[in-house]
């Protein structure tokens, strides 16, 4: 028999419920911790990006339509995706130099983060929200509201815990997102958008790009469609200004999270839903 001839599997991105390759064709490629090329990944382009952000756009009323106690589910569903192909996940990992016990520690971290964000669904209004004394004869109510797409960079040196951390807070929220993956390390965030597209999560509300942050990133900052963007790594000094300019011309949200260790206690907290949320006051009156 002929020697088996080893095909790499090019890992295409997530937009809109659906894994379509680039449309510019273009793909970089991945190699593991001993420098082997491994797989290619798709090299997202503005075109791309654009066709995300509809997407997004698209799912967002839907989404933010529904009740907290089933976007808790999905989230808890999520989890459960996760927990059910584990090997999968830590042999990714393992793969780029994590050690076996390292990646199931990345692994059980990142199903414990969703069940974290999971749980808070249902709550973070209750706590943030407020009924606000007021002179007159009204009820005044202070209640949270989705801001509505999120733009978001995974850490590049947390490729799973941290893309978990970035998503799901977003998601929780009732907004929807777009994110660029670990760009040395995205094979591991094409398989969670595998797991997210059995997980009952409706196409567009989460949307997974790969490619080059320093080629995409005044697209996510500069496009009006977006409302918020989300920074985890420090980008350099011109890059870091450019993108400030682009978010402050269309009055977006800038949300700044330098974060170096994704498994300390600051990595998780329901503030990081409310980063994405705007508050919105209720006037009713009464005694009429």
């Amino acid at each position: 028999m002929s020697e088996h001839l080893e095909i790499l599997k090019t890992y295409k991105m997530y937009i809109g419920g659906a894994f379509p390759r680039t449309e510019s064709g273009r793909f970089y490629k991945v190699f593991n911790n001993e420098d082997e090329l491994i797989a290619n990944a798709c090299l997202a382009s503005r075109k791309d990006f654009r066709n995300a952000v509809e997407s997004a756009r698209s799912a967002f009323s839907g989404w933010n339509g529904r009740n907290a106690y089933n976007r808790g589910q999905i989230l808890y569903r999520i989890a459960e995706m996760m927990e059910s192909r584990r090997n999968e996940f830590e042999k990714e990992l393992t793969a780029i130099g994590f050690t076996t016990n390292e990646a199931r520690a990345d692994v059980n971290a990142s199903i414990d983060r969703l069940i974290y964000y999971a749980g808070w669904t249902d709550k973070y209004q209750q706590v943030f929200g407020s009924v606000n004394p007021v002179a007159s004869s009204h009820f005044n109510f202070s209640l949270m509201d989705a801001t509505g797409v999120v733009a978001a960079f995974a850490p590049d040196a947390s490729p799973l815990l941290g893309l978990v951390s970035v998503v799901a807070p977003i998601i929780a929220g009732g907004n929807t997102c777009v994110v660029l993956a670990s760009e040395p390390y995205p094979l591991v965030s094409i398989t969670f958008a595998e797991v997210l597209n059995s997980s009952d999560v409706p196409g567009g509300v989460v949307n997974i790009l790969t490619g080059k942050k320093e080629e995409l990133a005044e697209h996510f900052a500069g496009h009006m469609d977006v409302n918020a963007l989300m920074i985890t790594d420090k980008p350099s000094s011109e890059l870091h200004k450019k993108l400030d300019e682009l978010a402050s011309e269309n009055v977006k949200r800038m949300v700044k999270k330098f974060i170096t260790d994704w498994y300390a206690k600051d990595a998780q907290d329901p503030y990081f839903i409310t980063d994405f949320q705007e508050t919105k006051t209720t006037w009713h009156p009464v005694g009429f």
